[in-house]
């Protein structure tokens, strides 16, 4: 074989090779960047299910909340009815109302965003002063009286307070978005307040003659 004919075979034979080589590298290229896109696509699936997930315990959380605090005052609307009409109702009715959204709260304490907890606190503390109003009409010095104010107080701010509630919790699922809620929030909170801290002084007052007329 001449130097010619042996530089044709090397050449052949390297240009077999280098194509085997070349076509071996891209193709494990290929499958590494398939790989990672795989990889790519799980990790966005994991993470769009976790925040699924968390999105739907927040619903279930929620729901459960908003369920407890209209239960709370309903029970506390029918006893001062019941009251009203001389009737007995069985406390443990009211006190079974109070604990379950005290768990529902509690709960939701560890999660809610800081504007969301806020409007749950203050209703938390307007359904405390409901209830303390309840228990302390048998000792009201003007029973028809008392029985009016605390209509008017579950009628009035505390219906207002159990809907801002609501109102508020469809808004951070992003199910009622209104450009105005950051007002109507700040405002009725506002009343929520004023409203509770009147009628705290107005009980704190009839306590404190009651204990000095006895």
């Amino acid at each position: 074989m001449d130097v010619t004919t042996l530089a044709v075979a090397l050449i052949s034979v390297g240009g077999t090779l280098g194509g085997t080589l070349g076509g071996a590298v891209l193709s494990q290229r290929a499958s590494q960047a398939e790989a990672a896109e795989q990889n790519r696509r799980a990790d966005r699936e994991r993470e769009q299910e976790r925040d699924e997930q968390a999105l739907q315990a927040n619903r279930d959380l929620y729901a459960r909340l908003n369920t407890a605090a209209r239960a709370y005052r309903v029970a506390a609307q029918d006893a001062v009815l019941a009251t009203e009409r001389g009737e007995s109702l069985d406390p443990a009715l009211l006190d079974a109302a109070k604990d379950a959204w005290t768990d529902q709260y509690s709960q939701a304490q560890m999660t809610l965003a800081r504007d969301v907890l806020q409007v749950a606190s203050a209703l938390n503390r307007s359904l405390g002063i409901g209830y303390s109003v309840v228990k302390h009409l048998p000792n009201s010095p003007d029973l028809d009286r008392a029985c009016q104010r605390a209509k008017r107080w579950f009628s009035g701010p505390l219906s207002d307070g159990v809907y801002l509630l609501r109102v508020t919790l469809r808004h951070d699922l992003g199910v009622e978005v209104d450009p105005h809620f950051e007002q109507t929030r700040m405002q009725i909170l506002s009343a929520l307040r004023d409203a509770r801290n009147d009628l705290d002084c107005l009980l704190t007052a009839e306590r404190a003659q009651a204990a000095g007329s006895n």
